[in-house]
């Protein structure tokens, strides 16, 4: 079996994520106390009880997400003698990616919490309030999207911010022209286009002050060779040079996250199963839209993380 781990990105957040890990497994409670420990925040309390207010808030959510993966992948390597070695490739959606790095060894565990927390904070500080949108196009092609991306930047800053699926595309930038976009959807033949609440127009022009930020954070992080390649959101293809990932970290706060297509070349060079390590299930459900005949497990339990370790091993 060929396999390859994919890491949640924002949206997979809830309350209770990796409290029964802890509870389980001191490998999980150790990745926890660390990501507290960077921090400076209990953390992990905000994770396992909430409110969800406070868990949503992007400075939050986003290391608490890599957490929760790391927690996973740690119980995997210590209770089920499982090595990152043992797959093929690693891939994460938007902030996910930091999750493959840090599972690859690129990146420090504290590390990797710390630049989320940066990273999450200028983000969220980059636009003033409701001055960015983002809308889902549910059912357009990258053809139709990009006509309707363009229908909107004739009001203002509109891109394709996520290729996620087949038939799933996000649009970010200003208010007015993300409308517009939305607006223009019927004519091009799109059959749903809807308005998502979101706190900021994240992977569009928008972010550069975001950008900038990060090539600042990043300037001095120490960055290693990834044990296994970790096909990276730019260019959807695997970047195993260290100062390669850190341009393509930078560039992915304003660029497209090409899931759907990182997906695709991964099934098309032996990938027969994808395993999200985490909380959720979103990536696991998308799989479904985008290539056939590969399986999908979200790894997000203690039976589920058992069972797979158990299959992987025969």
């Amino acid at each position: 079996m060929t396999f390859a781990f994919i890491f949640p990105g924002q949206g997979s957040q809830s309350v209770g994520m990796g409290k029964d890990l802890a509870e389980a497994f001191p490998a999980a409670r150790r990745v926890f106390e660390e990501v507290d420990n960077a921090l400076d925040q209990k953390l992990s309390n905000l994770m396992f009880n909430g409110p969800i207010e406070d868990l949503t808030l992007t400075t939050n959510t986003q290391p608490a997400l890599m957490a929760c993966s790391m927690a996973a992948m740690a119980v995997l390597a210590e209770d089920f003698g499982f090595k990152a070695k043992d797959q093929a490739f690693l891939a994460g959606h938007s902030l996910g990616e930091y999750s493959a790095l840090c599972a690859a060894g690129s990146i420090s565990l504290a590390d990797t919490a710390k630049l989320l927390r940066i990273r999450g904070d200028a983000m969220q500080a980059a636009v003033p309030v409701d001055a960015g949108a983002m809308a889902a196009l549910l059912g357009a092609s990258v053809e139709q999207a990009e006509a309707a991306a363009e229908a909107g930047s004739k009001h203002g800053i509109c891109q394709i911010a996520n290729d996620n699926a087949t038939g799933q595309i996000v649009l970010s930038g200003e208010k007015d022209a993300v409308q517009a976009a939305v607006d223009a959807c019927s004519d091009l033949g799109i059959k749903k286009a809807m308005m998502l609440n979101v706190s900021a127009p994240f992977h569009c022009d928008m972010m550069m002050p975001a950008a900038a930020k990060m090539r600042e954070a990043l300037a001095h992080q120490t960055i290693l060779e990834p044990s296994v390649p970790v096909v990276n959101n730019v260019t959807a293809r695997p970047v195993t040079e260290p100062d390669q990932i850190r341009e393509d970290l930078i560039t992915q706060v304003t660029g497209r996250v090409r899931w759907r297509e990182s997906i695709e070349w991964m099934a098309a060079n032996g990938v027969e199963t994808f395993a999200e390590p985490g909380t959720g299930k979103v990536l696991t459900v998308m799989l479904k839209r985008i290539v056939s005949g590969v399986e999908g497990v979200a790894l997000n339990s203690p039976d589920s993380l058992e069972a797979f370790a158990k299959k992987v091993k025969g």
